[in-house]
């Protein structure tokens, strides 16, 4: 994909397209899940992208999102299905009328794809320690290589709380279990490879959620940045294939459509006259 360095800006954040990647910068608002303004921004390769779609949304906006390629991202990872389709960190929301442009970027997304299937590694960078929160049973911190759990004595169980503090060093540790708050009994365990785990209000390698303990926006990126640990990577920049060169009827097609953007007034002269060039060049 050709350089852009185009912003795309939505309800809740704005993506800027560059030629191996989109920067993705979150905002902050009254309405904007609390997720977003906790990860800030985000720097997605391309080639940590499985599919581009556009779709209908609701009251009058259009959607476009990116999927991840399985394996790519450890906040993806790490939550497993359970976040909220509002809290997607891929989704953007546009109003109706930006749907021509939206289509347009979504198909420069597209003709830049190359490998879709499950990643060897993690491509997007994880949330940078050190990091904590307050879960119903303990504080959690990270500080980059190692996990600690202070309990609290009106929260923890006997169990734990007998056990005394704990600390996990991520060499110790196989992976990370990330139950969201937003469903029953939401907790985060460590996994450890040592057998059956104990039940999460008894085991000192876990902590509980509860009413107001564990946000998704606290300890999802938590989560996510142990995992990344645990794996051994902390999001080493992708080596994006070289892009095979276009078919002439595919680049004729996509002319016509800038041309289109360009009668339409969302082009400029400039952005069109080197567009148009940039996809020649392709040839």
């Amino acid at each position: 994909m050709s350089r852009m360095g185009d912003v795309l800006a939505g309800f809740h954040a704005a993506w800027e397209f560059e030629s191996d990647s989109v920067l993705i910068r979150y905002e902050r608002g009254m309405r904007t899940p609390k997720l977003f303004p906790a990860l800030r921004e985000r720097r997605i390769p391309l080639a940590a992208i499985a599919g581009v779609t556009l779709e209908p949304g609701r009251r009058g906006t259009v959607v476009l999102r990116v999927e991840p390629r399985p394996g790519a991202d450890p906040l993806i990872e790490a939550a497993a299905g359970q976040l909220r389709e509002t809290s997607d960190p891929y989704r953007l929301v546009l109003p109706a009328e930006r749907e021509v442009l939206a289509e347009y970027y979504a198909d420069e997304l597209r003709a830049g794809l190359g490998e879709t299937g499950p990643a060897d590694r993690f491509l997007v960078a994880a949330p940078e320690a050190p990091l904590s929160f307050k879960a119903y049973d303990a504080k959690a911190s990270f500080d980059g290589r190692t996990v600690r759990f202070r309990w609290f004595w009106t929260g923890a169980s006997s169990a734990k709380w007998k056990a005394g503090d704990q600390s996990f060093p991520v060499s110790e540790l196989s992976g990370v279990e990330w139950r969201s708050p937003e469903v029953f009994e939401g907790h985060l365990r460590l996994l450890r490879g040592d057998g059956a785990p104990e039940p999460v209000d008894q085991d000192p390698a876990a902590v509980v959620f509860g009413l107001g303990y564990g946000a998704v926006h606290e300890s999802l990126p938590f989560a996510a940045a142990v995992l990344a640990a645990v794996r051994g990577t902390r999001g080493a920049p992708a080596t994006v294939p070289a892009a095979p060169r276009r078919d002439p009827a595919d680049v004729a097609e996509r002319i016509r459509h800038l041309g289109e953007l360009h009668r339409a007034g969302l082009v400029t002269d400039e952005e069109f006259s080197v567009k148009k060039a940039e996809l020649l060049a392709e040839l």
